[in-house]
C-alpha cells in the first residue's frame, strides 16, 4: 500500500468512528502514528479504539465499522482485546478495542490521538511511561543467553532440530539483542522499538546485525557457536558478566554437541 492509499485508509477509519456516538477515542500507534517514521509499502495499520463500556465486544465481533469491510478475508482474535484483520489486497490491521477501564492494560510507545471525546490524551501519556521496560538485568540476560544456547544445541544433537532452531535463533537471540542494545554503542543514530528488541536494530547496528544475520543462516549448533563468538567479540570487551567460567563450559558443550550431531548424521 503506497503512502497516499495508507493515509486515505486512516482518514476513512477516523470518519467511520467519528460517526458512531459510542466511540470515545481513536489512537494511532506504531507507524500509523507517523511520529518517528513514515509508513512504507509494508506498514500495517495499528490502532486502539476506546468505546463506551459494554459495547467493546460488539465492535470486536461485528467489523462493519471498518472501511471496505466487505473485502476482509481473515479476522483473528489475537488477545482478549485485540484482533488482526486481513484484506484481500494483503492490507493488515492490528487493533484493540478498550473501554476506559481496560485501556490501562495497553502498552504503547509512538502514538497520535485522532479522536478524543473524553480527554484520553492524558491517560495515553501515562501509558507511555508505564510501557517503559524495566532496566535490563544484564547478568541474567547473559546467563539466559548461554543456557538457551546449551538447551538448543542439546536438542539439535538429540535430533530435535526444529526445537533447536527455536531455542538458539529465537530465545537466545532475543537475550543477545537485549544485551547488545544495553551495552554496545550504536553504530548509527536510529530510534529503536523499546517494546520489541528485534525491531529496527539493523539501523542502529548495521555491521553487527549483518554478522548476526550470517550466523542465523548456519545449522543450529554452528549458529550457536557463531552467536557466542559475536557476544565475546562485541559485548565482553565492554561489559564483564559476574561469572565468566560458564563461557568455556558452554564452548566445550557446543563443540561436543556438534561432533555428536555430525556422527549421528553420518551413521
Amino acid at each position: 500500500m503506497d503512502l497516499e492509499s495508507y493515509r486515505n485508509y486512516t482518514q476513512k477509519l477516523q470518519k467511520s468512528l467519528e460517526a458512531d456516538s459510542r466511540v470515545l477515542g481513536l489512537v494511532a500507534v506504531g507507524s500509523m502514528a507517523e511520529q518517528k517514521r513514515i509508513p512504507d509499502n509494508w506498514s500495517d495499520h495499528d490502532f486502539f479504539v476506546i468505546t463506551e463500556s459494554g459495547v467493546q465486544e460488539e465492535f470486536r465481533q461485528n467489523l462493519s465499522w471498518l472501511p471496505e469491510h466487505e473485502h476482509i478475508i481473515l479476522q483473528i482474535r489475537e488477545t482478549e482485546h485485540g484482533l488482526k484483520v486481513l484484506y484481500d489486497d494483503a492490507h493488515l490491521l492490528e487493533f484493540a478495542i478498550f473501554d476506559t477501564d481496560e485501556l490501562y492494560r495497553a502498552k504503547i510507545n509512538d502514538y497520535r490521538v485522532l479522536i478524543d471525546h473524553i480527554g484520553i490524551s492524558e491517560t495515553i501519556k501515562k501509558l507511555v511511561l508505564n510501557s517503559e521496560p524495566a532496566p535490563l538485568d544484564s547478568n541474567r540476560a547473559f546467563s539466559l543467553f548461554l543456557s538457551l544456547l546449551l538447551v538448543g544445541s542439546g536438542r539439535t544433537a538429540r535430533g530435535e532440530i526444529l526445537s533447536g532452531h527455536a531455542f538458539i535463533k529465537q530465545y537466545a537471540l532475543s537475550n543477545l539483542l537485549s544485551l547488545i542494545i544495553a551495552v554496545v554503542p550504536f553504530e548509527a543514530d536510529a530510534p529503536l522499538d523499546n517494546l520489541d528488541p528485534f525491531r529496527r536494530v539493523e539501523r542502529a547496528f548495521p555491521q553487527l546485525t549483518q554478522e548476526i544475520h550470517s550466523a542465523l543462516l548456519l545449522e543450529p549448533i554452528a549458529s550457536a557457536q557463531a552467536l557466542l563468538q559475536i557476544a565475546q567479540a562485541h559485548i565482553l570487551p565492554i561489559w564483564k558478566p559476574e561469572k565468566t567460567d560458564a563461557i568455556s563450559v558452554i564452548e566445550a558443550y557446543l563443540k561436543d554437541a556438534k561432533q555428536f550431531a555430525q556422527t549421528q548424521q553420518s551413521s
